[in-house]
C-alpha cells in the first residue's frame, strides 16, 4: 500500500464510524429515557457486563459512570458464572452489552439475574436477540456494517456502544446536578482534583516559617529575613502583628536605585503598603489566578484582623501541582 492508500483507508474507517454514530443519533428514542430512569433510581450499583470487545467498552462505560456520579463497576460475564454473580443484588441495575445479543456467557447468567429481580438494560445491534427480549429496556444500535472491510472486527459497533455509554453517563450527570467539585472528589490525584480541592491552607507556610518583620526593622535586617525564609518577600507588621505592607525582591531593586543606607533606613520607608493578601480557606487555584493577574510571585494569607497566618509563592503552587 502507498501512503495515499493508508490515508484513504483511514478516512474510510472514520467515515463509516461517523455514519454509525449518526444513525445512533437518529434512532435515539424513549428507550434511552427509560434506561436513564432505571439507572437514576437505582438503589444499588449499575453493574456493566459484556464479553470480548463489548467487555472492553463496558469496562470504560462503568468507569465513566462511576466518575460522573453513578456508582458502577464492571463484571466479566464468564467470571460471573464462577462466583462473581455474588456481586449482583436485586437493588442493582445490570447494563449488558453484546453486538449479537446472543453471547453465550451472557445468556447463561440471564435467568439468575431475572431471579434476583435486578432490572436489566441491554445494548445490542440485534433487536430480536435473546438478550434484547430478556432486558427490561433494550437500547438498539442500528449498525449494519462494521468499518472492518472483512465485516468481522468490531469497529463501528463498539464505537456506537461507547458513544451510547457516554450519552447515558452525561444524561445522568445532568440529572444528578453533578458539579465540577463532585468530579474533583472522584479525581483527587489528577490536576483537576488538585485545582478544585486544594486550599491555600494546605500549602502555605505557617508559624515561624512566615517571613515577617516589624515596621521599625532596618532594611538590612529585613533582607536577612527574606533570605532566611526563601519566599522572595517579607511581611511588615505593627507591634500588634497587623499587616502594614510587604517588602519584595522587586522593592529591593527599587530601593538600591535610591542609594539609601540599608543599615539605618527602616523597612517602613521602602515597603509596598498596598499589598495583595487573601483569606484562609480559598482555593489555591483562586490564589494562583490572583497572583497571575497582579503579576506577583508571592502572597500573604491573613486572618480577620489582617494578621499574617500564612505565606506562599509560585514555587509552592508548582510543587503542589496547582500550576
Amino acid at each position: 500500500m502507498t501512503q495515499s492508500d493508508y490515508l484513504r483507508s483511514g478516512q474510510q474507517t472514520i467515515r463509516l464510524e461517523l455514519e454509525a454514530v449518526q444513525e445512533l443519533l437518529n434512532h435515539l428514542d424513549e428507550h434511552f429515557s427509560q434506561a436513564c430512569n432505571l439507572m437514576f433510581n437505582c438503589k444499588g450499583r449499575v453493574i456493566v457486563t459484556g464479553m470480548g470487545k463489548s467487555g472492553h467498552i463496558g469496562n470504560k462505560i462503568a468507569a465513566t459512570l462511576a466518575s460522573t456520579g453513578t456508582p458502577s463497576f464492571f463484571v466479566h460475564p464468564g467470571e460471573a458464572s464462577h462466583g462473581d454473580l455474588g456481586m449482583f443484588t436485586g437493588n442493582d441495575v445490570v447494563l449488558a452489552l453484546s453486538n449479537s445479543g446472543e453471547t453465550a456467557e451472557l445468556i447463561t447468567i440471564l435467568p439468575l439475574i431475572k431471579r434476583m429481580g435486578a432490572p436489566m438494560i441491554s445494548i445490542t445491534a440485534n433487536a430480536d436477540s435473546t438478550l434484547a427480549h430478556s432486558a427490561d429496556v433494550n437500547l438498539h444500535i442500528p449498525v449494519d456494517r462494521e468499518a472492518c472491510p472483512l465485516g468481522l472486527a468490531p469497529t463501528s459497533s463498539t464505537t456506537a456502544q461507547l458513544v451510547l455509554g457516554d450519552a447515558l453517563a452525561i444524561a445522568l450527570l445532568e440529572a444528578r446536578g453533578f458539579s465540577s467539585e463532585d468530579f474533583a472528589f472522584s479525581h483527587p490525584g489528577g490536576s483537576l482534583g488538585r485545582r478544585l480541592l486544594l486550599k491555600v491552607d494546605d500549602i502555605m507556610h505557617t508559624g515561624e516559617d512566615i517571613p515577617q518583620v516589624q515596621a521599625s526593622t532596618s532594611v538590612r535586617e529585613a533582607l536577612l529575613e527574606v533570605t532566611r525564609k526563601r519566599l522572595g518577600m517579607t511581611a511588615v507588621t505593627d507591634p500588634q502583628g497587623k499587616l502594614l505592607g510587604v517588602f519584595t525582591d522587586g522593592d529591593l531593586r527599587r530601593t538600591l536605585d535610591q542609594e539609601i543606607n540599608l543599615a539605618s533606613t527602616p523597612i517602613a520607608d521602602v515597603m509596598t503598603t498596598e499589598c495583595t493578601r487573601v483569606s484562609p480557606g480559598i482555593l489555591a487555584a483562586e490564589a494562583l489566578s490572583l497572583m497571575q493577574q497582579r503579576k506577583i510571585n508571592a502572597l500573604l494569607v491573613v486572618d480577620e484582623h489582617d494578621r499574617p497566618v500564612g505565606a506562599l509563592n509560585m514555587h509552592d503552587m508548582l510543587k503542589a501541582g496547582v500550576i
